[in-house]
């Protein structure tokens, strides 16, 4: 697989060809919060401690006001206040991108680095005066018809929503390179965009130094993690049914955010527990502000929750393996997976031994999986520290940018 560095490397060369580059100004740009995209921190960082100057240009997100990024002395992160969807939100949008171009302008980065849809209009603005482009899509927009690559996510898309779509399409066919974690999502990207500038294939992996701290686990119990957005997609409520037909030792500690469109799930989670006596059991540990805060909890479980809709119409959902960071972020903890029965992720992660795998629909099926780990807890711990390995050999962030 190309890595990203060998083609960014190509666009970026110092005037002394050495990899140090000094001086150099990379600009940031989401309408969103940074810190919740570990991609983010993790190339960022990268470019930071060879000695560019990072500035991140964003925004907070609803529910995840709290995520940060770790101080760098050469990073430096500005973030707008949230505001609700609506006609506020239009004009919000649109002084945010005045804010980039001005910003731009002052600071003369050497590239912009773009991420997701809603940076396009002010990427694309800046491409067309002289700057340099890369653009990262984190999350494809819409639902998408597989056989011809339309995008459905709207039954009647307003003007604001075509307008976005339109110079997704005219940024990809101009920018300086083009980045996504999964090789399906590049496809329908090329075929919905037509581009012919260089796209290529990162996967969401964690740092290295992230897989060297030892686990520290207990013997006594089987715990079950789960972090990221709290949705119904991702951690459904047959896990709690699972849960129930577990034995005691069996316990479930979450932590995340929730979104606009679950606002109180994780509250229901919590109080559907309760209400079949697993409070004990089960632990919302809350958002936590940090990857440095996050990854000291996964540490002390033993197996991680990576559940994907068995059938499910969103592309981002049908594409996860490679753009979703958890089973990584799991795997450099020393966590054996629990993933979905698909293909795709029974051929990444259950084939070579990091995992079991599951219908996350069915209680009773997770319960027989969870049941497996328990009953098997020498193999249980061979796999977890089976998938640190291959974090700290080849899936990590650092392997991803080697030129």
């Amino acid at each position: 697989m190309k890595t990203a560095l060998s083609e960014f490397a190509r666009f970026t060369r110092t005037s002394r060809g050495d990899e140090k580059s000094e001086g150099s100004r990379i600009m940031y740009v989401q309408y969103t919060n940074p810190a919740g995209y570990p991609p983010l921190e993790h190339s960022s960082r990268i470019l930071a401690d060879r000695g560019w100057q990072v500035l991140f240009l964003g925004t907070d997100a609803h529910g995840a006001e709290a995520l940060e990024f770790p101080a760098h002395p050469n990073l430096t992160v500005r973030r707008w206040k949230f505001q609700q969807p609506g006609l506020w939100q239009k004009l919000h949008f649109l002084a945010f991108n005045d804010w980039v171009l001005v910003s731009a302008l002052r600071w003369k980065p050497k590239w912009i680095y773009a991420s997701d849809p809603f940076a396009c209009p002010v990427a694309l603005l800046l491409k067309s005066i002289g700057f340099r482009v890369l653009y990262h899509e984190h999350d494809s927009p819409g639902k998408v018809e597989s056989r011809t690559a339309k995008v459905e996510n709207f039954s009647k898309p307003s003007a604001f929503q075509r307008f976005l779509l339109w110079t997704r399409k005219k940024l990809a066919r101009c920018a300086d390179l083009c980045v996504l974690p999964n090789e399906r999502r590049i496809d329908v990207f090329k075929q919905q965009t037509a581009t012919s500038r260089p796209v290529i294939c990162v996967w969401n992996c964690p740092s290295r130094d992230e897989a060297g701290v030892q686990p520290e686990k207990s013997a006594d119990d089987l715990i079950l993690f789960y972090h990221g957005s709290i949705v119904p997609d991702r951690l459904p409520v047959s896990v709690i049914y699972a849960l129930a037909d577990l034995p005691s030792s069996v316990r479930l500690r979450i932590a995340g955010y929730e979104t606009v469109g679950h606002p109180r799930y994780a509250r229901e989670l919590e109080e559907f527990a309760g209400s079949l006596r697993l409070g004990s059991r089960f632990e919302y540990l809350g958002s936590l502000s940090s990857r440095q805060a996050l990854l000291p909890e996964p540490r002390k479980a033993h197996v991680g929750l990576a559940l994907m809709p068995i059938k499910a119409i969103d592309l981002n959902l049908q594409t996860m393996t490679g753009a979703s960071n958890k089973p990584f972020e799991y795997m450099a903890c020393g966590l054996a997976l629990l993933v979905s029965d698909l293909p795709d992720w029974s051929e990444m992660f259950v084939d070579p031994g990091f995992a079991r795998a599951c219908d996350p629909r069915e209680p009773k099926n997770i319960t027989e999986a969870v049941r497996w780990f328990i009953e098997h807890p020498k193999e249980t711990r061979e796999m977890g520290e089976r998938g640190r390995k291959q974090v700290l050999d080849e899936w990590n962030y650092e392997t991803q940018f080697e030129a």
